[in-house]
């Protein structure tokens, strides 16, 4: 996406058409334009002509976009788990380490990247409860690993909004809860962690719609991307009238969520309710 975007920024800047450009690579006007957005791989030689077509002739330029290519199309760390990982959540967890902001609003469960080990076997299990033992347990560690970019150096900002129902509802027992409780409890000690509740007493809200997430990046030129996991696929939105309504009912979520402030109290009562 990164390099799309910067591949765009320079063929605009010389006023070249995304026909001239696919010309130029021997491809058509949609795969440029496919590349833009970063939803096709890079060709390194087609990257060097299209440097040299938007007259690109600097040599630490060029070769700084070239070792992005490169990165783009190095798999990611989740690619051994490439076979209990479907297609649309790999792309995922290439967004979400990319991510410089995190915010998300649940209703179900805690957050994959907040969720203990115990918590997240249950939570795999309710949707893979055929599945072998090793097979679960190599997603447990996948969401273990997952986790690792919230203490990974210049890690993101995760803002986290969810429903009290998520804290109340049982999964795995009130001992796996309890762990959870207090996991979540030491997270909102974290500097780059922010953790709000919608409580039962506000009634109604803006995202009663369900469960999405807002992935932001350090670079501008990079539109937000709105994350919506269903059943058996997920829905990526980054059109501006998308992203701008579901910002909109996330800024009024954390206004009708308890203040980051209460949150910790508010857990400390639940571990009491589960004694």
């Amino acid at each position: 996406m990164l390099l799309g975007a910067q591949l765009r920024r320079l063929r605009e800047s010389q006023g070249v058409s995304r026909e001239t450009a696919g010309w130029h690579i021997r491809a058509s006007e949609s795969k440029i334009s496919r590349m833009e957005l970063g939803r096709v791989g890079f060709k390194e030689r087609d990257v060097t002509d299209l440097l040299t077509l938007y007259g690109v002739t600097d040599s630490r330029e060029r070769t700084a976009l070239l070792g992005l290519a490169r990165q783009a199309n190095t798999p990611g760390w989740w690619h051994r788990y490439g076979d209990i990982l479907p297609s649309w959540f790999q792309s995922y967890l290439g967004l979400e380490a990319a991510a410089k902001m995190i915010r998300s609003y649940e209703v179900q469960f805690v957050p994959g990247l907040l969720q203990t080990r115990d918590y997240a076997r249950a939570v795999v299990l309710l949707g893979h409860g055929r599945a072998p033992a090793d097979e679960v347990e190599r997603r447990v560690e996948l969401r273990m690993e997952r986790q690792e970019l919230l203490h990974r150096p210049q890690p993101p900002n995760l803002w986290a909004v969810i429903d009290e129902a998520v804290l109340r509802r049982p999964i795995g027992g009130p001992a796996v809860m309890r762990e959870q409780i207090n996991a979540l409890i030491e997270a909102t000690k974290l500097p780059n962690v922010r953790l709000q509740v919608v409580p039962f007493d506000a009634g109604g809200h803006a995202a009663a719609g369900g469960a999405f997430t807002i992935l932001r990046f350090a670079d501008q030129d990079l539109p937000d991307i709105i994350y919506i996991e269903q059943l058996t696929s997920a829905i990526y939105l980054d059109k501006r009238e998308d992203v701008d309504h579901y910002a909109a009912a996330m800024e009024r979520l954390c206004v009708e969520a308890d203040p980051p402030a209460c949150t910790q109290d508010l857990l400390h009562q639940i571990l009491r309710d589960l004694d």
